[in-house]
């Protein structure tokens, strides 16, 4: 392959503290760290994900006192390499995920994962990971037809050129960054993987559904301000074949800027504003553009304005808030417009530029008093069309994948979510329903795959909801680990999950049954 990909993890944005004498272990952001900000009286900058958090892997385990072998601490207690120096910490550890499963489309699943992954800090400024995965797994029937229209497994990259849809898939990637701390007001970010902003489950401005990318990304902190401009390269791997791709120039880039406003207004609300533009590395000849060096400025909103008087790159922008109703319960909400004008948004006449997404959503701890019992509530809502573009260099999109909702546009969706922590013992359950307008033939756009030319649509106006195949999309999901190693957490895990979608033309149903040995703090969307 011609690109080594190479870089992600978590940033940290304050190193608290340090002893002299020893430097805290840092862990990569998991839902109990994230759990335990919410929980907090004071009001944190929960939205930009992801943060690096102190070692948390003593919520799960007792001091002892018993002498135990090196194979028991390495299984249950320990890093697999540990070294702890008073001016730096290094840790290596072996990621393993082994699954075996059954659908009910007669078909055995299974994967075969084995990672690795390296990670410390020097100093009390510097941080650093680097993690690498190989994989062959044969996949549900409908991952078969995602990856037969997108060549991608979700989150995880292309497969191999040789592979055969429906049987076993050959496919590998790298996540990597470096941080830098020279202050408490200021934290520099280098990294090869993904970011999302937002409090809920899905984020409707910037989301860690898909694959790395290389991004640089500057955080200051003052106050009760926390301001954020980052820079990446995007991929558009749609517009070539794989093996246009490796014979020639690769695929296409494309690249972004984008800037993220959080304040903490007071001890219960957080508004954060966001910006956005996208913009292709090449024009329709195929003459280089690059870089443009204007997006250097941070400023926010700078460049959306001028979107508005004739820019022809991809602009949004958008608002997230955040709003602790009771100690335990925390509501939520995203607002994107990704075109406005006043008359046609408020003229109710179905302008298909009236692109815009929305989310509303909460979450509540220690439900019934129960001790980590959690639950989760969320709708998320699209208009159709909204993330595309004229052509996939300037759409809101990523190696094949949203760099928002996994469900592109023209949709609906309601999800909830319960988990309960009990020790060792971890249970998830998730109910999904959504419904979405598909497109009736290739050679048009209704609206809902962001990978469409907005071009191809059939009207101006009169566009509305669930235009086109109108769809319902039904997904539940249950889990069941017992945390062996919270270190790098080490699993064992069992799951069920059932998917349907019906619309006029056809029902797909099926139910995938799994059991495996899995780790590491990776989060992957199948649920779509």
């Amino acid at each position: 392959m011609k690109h080594f990909h190479w870089i992600t993890a978590f940033i940290m944005l304050a190193v608290p503290a340090m002893a002299q004498e020893k430097l805290p272990v840092i862990t990569p952001y998991h839902s109990q760290n994230i759990r335990e900000l919410y929980l907090d009286s004071v009001n944190h900058h929960t939205a930009l994900k992801t943060i690096l958090h102190e070692d948390s892997s003593a919520l799960y385990t007792q001091t002892d006192s018993v002498k135990r072998s090196w194979f028991h601490r390495k299984l249950f207690k320990e890093h697999l390499f540990e070294f702890r120096e008073p001016d730096f910490n290094v840790f290596i550890d072996f990621l393993p995920d082994f699954q075996v499963g059954r659908s009910n489309q007669d078909k055995t699943l299974w994967l075969n994962t084995r990672g690795a992954t390296v990670f410390g800090n020097i100093g009390k400024k510097f941080y650093f990971e680097s993690s690498f995965y190989e994989n062959q797994g044969v996949f549900p029937v409908y991952l078969d037809s995602f990856v037969a229209k997108r060549r991608v497994i979700p989150g995880q990259g292309l497969i191999k050129y040789n592979d055969v849809i429906g049987k076993s898939y050959d496919f590998s990637y790298v996540n990597a960054l470096i941080s830098y701390t020279p202050s408490k007001y200021v934290n520099f970010t280098l990294g090869y993987g993904n970011n999302s902003y937002g409090d809920g489950y899905r984020s409707m401005i910037l989301s860690d559904i898909g694959f790395s990318y290389p991004y640089l990304k500057i955080t200051a902190n003052l106050g009760q301000f926390q301001y954020t401009s980052m820079w990446a390269q995007f991929m558009d791997v749609s517009s070539r074949s794989f093996n246009q791709a490796y014979e020639d120039l690769g695929y296409p880039k494309k690249w972004g800027v984008f800037h993220f406003l959080d304040w903490n207004a007071t001890k219960k609300l957080t508004i954060g504003l966001f910006d956005a533009v996208i913009w292709a590395d090449s024009d329709s000849l195929g003459r280089k553009r690059g870089f443009d060096w204007t997006y250097l400025n941070p400023i926010i909103f700078l460049r959306p304005a001028e979107y508005s008087g004739g820019s022809s790159d991809n602009a949004m922008v958008g608002m997230n808030i955040k709003y602790k109703l009771f100690p335990k319960v925390t509501a939520y909400g995203q607002l994107v417009l990704d075109e406005f004008k006043l008359k046609e948004f408020f003229g109710g006449d179905g302008w298909w530029g009236n692109k815009w997404s929305a989310q509303l959503g909460f979450r509540s701890f220690d439900l019934f008093k129960v001790n980590k019992l959690d639950l989760q509530g969320e709708l998320n809502v699209s208009r159709p069309y909204t993330y595309t573009f004229r052509n996939g260099q300037g759409n809101y999109a990523h190696y094949n994948q949203s760099l928002a909702h996994p469900m592109g546009a023209n949709f609906l969706e309601t999800l909830g979510i319960a988990s309960y922590t009990f020790k060792r013992w971890y249970f998830r359950g998730q109910v999904q329903y959504a419904q979405y307008g598909l497109d009736y033939t290739k050679a048009i756009s209704m609206g809902q795959d962001i990978f469409k030319s907005y071009d191809l649509r059939t009207s101006d106006y009169g566009n509305k909801m669930f235009q086109g195949l109108k769809t319902d999309f039904l997904y539940g999901q249950g889990t069941i680990a017992f945390v062996l190693n919270p270190k790098y957490n080490l699993r064992l895990e069992a799951s069920v999950a059932g998917r349907q979608e019906k619309n006029n033309l056809y029902t797909n149903r099926e139910l995938i049954f799994s059991f495996g040995l899995r780790s590491t703090f990776r989060q992957f969307y199948y649920d779509f």
